[in-house]
């Protein structure tokens, strides 16, 4: 972690590819070192890692979220569903895999869907602007520009950058919050 710290990313991998074959079903390790090859741009490597957690941990929601933010990054975005999907499946309350459905939905144009996942993204997160702004940008996308001022609305009482924003990127104008 202090050669990661110091920037050191090459000579971390390397003590984390040493850890792996030393221990190669030690789930810290392979997490540790899937998350440093995303960061580095190898992320069918990084894959692997994901794929062999997946195997090792099969109930662990955040293993499975990973792997959807992984797959979603890549473009693979119907196994990236999937794994989003058995995330929220296995823990309900985990809003960032929420969110992540929500997103690979909307890449998806699959659009009633992706607004039932940011609603319970905003449900579990409602001070977080993330979904608040994807689901207000679904409601432009779905011409239904009531429901975004709602949301634009809304943000301008806790996050009123994030509104102001919105209402620039969608042209749609709100008034003060009284």
């Amino acid at each position: 972690m202090a050669m990661l710290v110091l920037g050191r990313e090459a000579q971390a991998l390397q003590v984390f590819n040493e850890m792996a074959a030393r221990w190669p079903d030690d789930t810290y390790v392979l997490s540790s070192r899937a998350h440093l090859l995303m960061q580095r741009g190898e992320k069918e490597a990084a894959l692997v890692d994901s794929h062999r957690l997946l195997g090792l941990s099969p109930d662990n929601a955040h293993t499975w979220f990973n792997h959807g933010y992984m797959l979603e990054d890549i473009g693979r975005f119907d196994e990236a569903e999937a794994a989003f999907r058995r995330a929220t499946q296995l823990s309900p309350k985990l809003d960032r895999a929420w969110y992540g459905l929500g997103l690979v939905l909307i890449r998806q144009q699959r659009y009633d869907e992706a607004v039932a996942a940011l609603k319970k993204n905003t449900e579990l997160q409602p001070m977080s602007p993330y979904g608040w702004y994807q689901l207000a940008r679904v409601h432009v996308d779905r011409q239904q520009p009531e429901e975004a001022k709602k949301i634009i609305r809304h943000l301008k009482g806790f996050e009123p950058k994030v509104a102001a924003q919105l209402e620039r990127e969608t042209g749609l104008l709100v008034g003060q919050v009284s």
